[in-house]
């Protein structure tokens, strides 16, 4: 079984059509262990009401993405628990603390971050490179 952290813009693709969903589904669907922060909801429902502003979602369509999202079998982590590496990551990196909170997670956990993002993954200093995984290079 393989251990991922998976951030909040993988499990929006997990309900919401959008490049690089079947790799994020390859993810939900097979022998993996997933975790992630706490924050992944906030950052998932505020993920959803923007596609809402920008007409790609309707309101009930979003509320029942989310639900989909909070019902996934997810490992979920405390901030509270996090946010102190997750600092230091950010201080370091100059990625968002929101950020180092998923990367610390999987740098506690000796596992990868499973992210679509490739400004994350440019920011990384080498040393941290081998705990993320772009959502691109995900295989069945």
């Amino acid at each position: 079984m393989s251990h991922y952290v998976v951030d909040a813009n993988v499990s929006v693709k997990w309900f919401v059509p959008e490049v690089l969903t079947p790799q994020a589904l390859r993810l939900l669907g097979g022998d993996h262990h997933l975790m992630a922060p706490d924050l992944v909801y906030t950052e998932a429902g505020n993920a959803l009401w923007q596609k809402v502003r920008r007409a790609q979602l309707t309101a009930a369509q979003a509320r029942r993405v989310l639900s989909g999202i909070v019902g996934a079998p997810l490992e979920v982590h405390s901030t509270r628990e996090l946010v102190t590496l997750g600092l230091e990551l950010a201080l370091e990196s100059g990625c968002t603390v929101y950020d180092g909170c998923y990367l610390g997670l999987a740098i506690s956990r000796e596992c990868q971050l499973v992210s679509a993002d490739a400004r994350l993954e440019g920011l990384l200093p080498a040393r941290y490179r081998r705990h993320f995984l772009s959502l691109a290079s995900v295989r069945a």
